[in-house]
């Protein structure tokens, strides 16, 4: 990990962080992921998969993915289900097909405050007396909406009145609340994982549960979102507005890593931080939250993926009733922008009480694209483990950096995005320094063709990597819902196993070629206030 203040916290955990207000946020995945428990094998043979070629896996991809099922409800909805017996429990996911990318500019941060609004209950769970407290509710929209009122003519007096009677009436809603029940509900069901992520592509909604409360799910979910009641906004809205100043404005790193997306895009909504401006933010109101989830909440829009101990019928069944209630809605609006292609270097500096670290990027199409998984290979090749190209030369034989890494696929793939590379520069070294290590390495690849040894090294990496990664449920829910959704079939899933045996050193120097360019790339340089290295 990055050396920094005593701290072993590294980069790549602080942009992850900035995400989804600070819960880690699923990563895009470059390849299939084999689980020992389906395939029936012993650990040892788990051992010996990650250095046995493809065709001794294929034969259990297969299996695995004829006992995969799915359907489609009336109202449009996806559901994706796996059968696994091996255990009694079930995990499930619901994946909005919404993230940062669909907000409108002047709007940022709806998806992330619909995290944060999702588990707050209904016109039944969570509340002590909904008819009262939707009063009260309507009540503090009103009074928020004449604070801003005042606030944009600058009547500093009635702005203050209006603060003071929303503090009174958020201490009245709360009188109506059930805090936490909907939560309290999942846990004395024998559930686990409740949690909710926010990415630039999607909001995931997830947990697991014994396999006897599936009907159990079917209810809590179907109702939360066909009557959600978005309470205790106004107090939510504090939480995130520090969530903002804690991982951005107070942050050295989160400042760099917003202005860098902001050099990296002009069009692309990628350039837009996930967690909102603070502006937006602040003025974002209940009824904007409510728009955006009639928008692109319908059935249309939702993937369930269902992974475990579960009879396909029966899941079937109960989601009909369940689900089933969903009215059906238009198609939510697709992202559309035309990002001008970058045709000069793009560089700046910040100066700010932290130590000095390099930012590189680079644009790369999105996760449909065929070269996807050799940007996979590239990044294993660069920055996975200290055999690595990067980590040996900057690390380990010039000692410019403490330590270095990369995020492939930033902020989000389903666009294209942005290869990011970056270090943590060492004491008595300079930025400089650092750019001229990573670019010779650069040049290395778009030069020398890759050694076989080396690339069957990344490819046997990928595949342990994956199988560590994803050897639950929950991980697989998850996947099955992404490559669903970004790529319009789970069974892309089991493609790219293949596809990563299938590329060559060619494709590597190839894509590095077209990639590393630069008139495609992107630098920031963060210094350190007092040190001008």
């Amino acid at each position: 990990m990055l050396g920094w203040q005593g701290a072993t916290i590294g980069l790549r955990r602080r942009i992850e962080a900035m995400g989804p207000g600070g819960r880690i946020r699923w990563r895009p995945l470059l390849g299939l992921v084999v689980v020992l428990v389906w395939l029936g094998l012993p650990t040892t043979a788990v051992a010996r998969e990650s250095t046995d070629s493809t065709s001794t896996v294929q034969p259990y991809l297969q299996r695995v993915a004829e006992e995969i099922s799915e359907f489609t409800l009336d109202n449009g909805m996806k559901v994706i289900v796996l059968e696994r017996h091996q255990a009694p429990v079930v995990s499930f996911m619901l994946y909005a097909n919404v993230g940062a990318a669909n907000e409108a500019a002047g709007k940022t941060g709806l998806a992330h405050y619909l995290e944060h609004l999702a588990f707050k209950g209904t016109t039944q769970i969570g509340t002590r007396n909904y008819r009262a407290e939707k009063r009260v509710l309507e009540d503090m929209d009103q009074v928020f909406a004449q604070l801003l009122a005042a606030e944009d003519r600058g009547d500093d007096a009635t702005a203050k009145q209006r603060r003071q009677q929303l503090e009174t009436l958020k201490a009245k809603a709360a009188e109506y609340v059930e805090q936490n029940q909907y939560g309290q509900i999942v846990e004395q069901a024998g559930g686990v994982g409740l949690n909710a992520t926010t990415g630039a592509d999607a909001t995931r909604y997830f947990y697991s549960l014994p396999s006897n409360k599936l009907e159990l799910w079917m209810s809590l979910e179907s109702e939360r979102f066909l009557e959600p009641v978005f309470r205790e906004f106004y107090q939510e809205k504090e939480v995130i507005l520090e969530e903002r100043r804690t991982r951005v404005d107070n942050s050295p790193i989160g400042k760099m890593v917003e202005e860098f997306l902001e050099a990296s895009f002009v069009e692309n909504p990628y350039r837009r931080p996930i967690i909102g401006y603070a502006e937006d933010l602040y003025r974002m109101t209940r009824e904007d939250v409510q728009q955006f989830f009639k928008t692109y909440y319908g059935p249309r829009n939702l993937i369930a993926t269902v992974v475990g101990d579960v009879d396909p019928a029966r899941v079937q069944e109960l989601a009909a009733v369940y689900f089933g209630r969903y009215r059906s809605r238009a198609t939510p609006p697709p992202v559309v922008f035309d990002e001008p292609a970058q045709t000069q270097p793009r560089d700046f500096t910040l100066e700010l009480p932290s130590e000095p670290w390099y930012l590189e990027g680079y644009h790369r199409p999105a996760i449909t694209h065929p070269d996807h998984v050799i940007y996979g290979m590239i990044d294993s090749l660069l920055v996975d483990g200290r055999t690595s190209r990067l980590y040996k030369t900057l690390v380990e034989e010039t000692q410019v950096a403490l330590d270095t890494s990369s995020l492939n696929g930033f902020p989000g793939d389903k666009y294209a995005n942005i290869f990011l590379l970056y270090a943590l520069t060492a004491p008595g070294h300079t930025l400089d320094e650092v750019a001229e290590q990573l670019r010779r390495e650069l040049q290395r690849l778009q030069q020398e063709p890759v050694a076989d040894a080396d690339l069957d090294r990344v490819k046997t990496q990928a595949r342990a990597r994956l199988l560590r990664r994803l050897d639950s449920n929950a991980g697989m829910a998850a996947l099955l819902a992404e490559y669903e959704a970004k790529t319009g079939s789970w069974r892309n899933v089991f493609k790219e196993l293949a596809a990563i045996e299938a590329v060559t050193a060619a494709d590597v120097q190839r894509v590095a070629r077209a990639t590393f360019r630069p008139d495609n790339r992107t630098v920031g340089r963060l210094i350190t206030s007092r040190d001008e290295s």
